[in-house]
Order: C-alpha cells, then sequence, then structure tokens
C-alpha cells in the first residue's frame, strides 16, 4: 500500500469524504432521501395520494414531485413546513 492509501486506515467515511472535499454534498443528498423516504411514508401511511397531498399543499403537483425526488436538493424549509404540516407532523431542525 502506498502512503497515501494508508492514511485513510481507520478513518471514518466522515473524514475521507471531508479529504476528498464531497462531505457537504454527501451530507446534503443524505438528509433528503430522508426527508424525502419519510414524506413519502407518512403519505401512504394515511393513504394520501399525490395528487390530494399537492391540493392540500396548496402547490402543484410537479412541486410535490420535486420534494418527493431524493436527489433534488433544492427544496424550501416553507415547501417541507407545507407538507409536514398536511400530515400531521412538524420539521425539526437543529445545528449540531
Amino acid at each position: 500500500m502506498s502512503e497515501n492509501q494508508h492514511k485513510n486506515i481507520g478513518s471514518s467515511l466522515d473524514d475521507f469524504l471531508a479529504s476528498e472535499g464531497t462531505l457537504e454534498q454527501f451530507q446534503n443528498t443524505a438528509i433528503k432521501e430522508v426527508l424525502a423516504w419519510q414524506i413519502t411514508q407518512e403519505m401512504e401511511r394515511l393513504k394520501i395520494s399525490k395528487t390530494e397531498m399537492a391540493k392540500q399543499m396548496n402547490t402543484s403537483r410537479a412541486q410535490l414531485d420535486r420534494l418527493l425526488d431524493p436527489e433534488n436538493e433544492s427544496v424550501t424549509l416553507h415547501t417541507l413546513q407545507k407538507a409536514a404540516l398536511v400530515l400531521g407532523r412538524k420539521i425539526k431542525l437543529e445545528l449540531v
């Protein structure tokens, strides 16, 4: 093994991604994937269709599709709050 390969042995994935300059990108993607999954699961549990969800959020079906697309990171807090309200949930954010 080269010296460069040895430096990552025993380090965490976060350390590796940070050293590659991609940690923030991966964290953002992971957060969005989890949120999209949670909203989808709650919609299924409550038996709310996408059309009905968009209507109750007072938005378009296309906007809802963007919200539920795990790869689309351009979602606003306002949109997340509207979705949470329709589902009887709250958004909880915190700095760590």
